[in-house]
């Protein structure tokens, strides 16, 4: 009697591989998709700001 791991076949460790980097590089893409947004929110939210504390600053006369 055996109790050992039968190991996958050639083909089905290379399928596996293959979809192990097609998920790899779909999180890639989600995760530059994520970067982008965030960077945007930060963008808006320091113009928001700028304009919120340029009025405040006035000559002095």
């Amino acid at each position: 009697m055996t109790d050992r791991y039968p190991y996958p076949n050639e083909e089905t460790k290379e399928t596996c591989l293959d979809r192990l980097r097609e998920n790899n590089r779909q999180l890639e893409l989600y995760n530059l998709f994520l970067d982008d947004a965030i960077s945007q929110v930060d963008s808006e939210l320091r113009q928001q700001k700028r304009e919120r504390l340029l009025p405040k600053i006035q000559p002095i006369e």
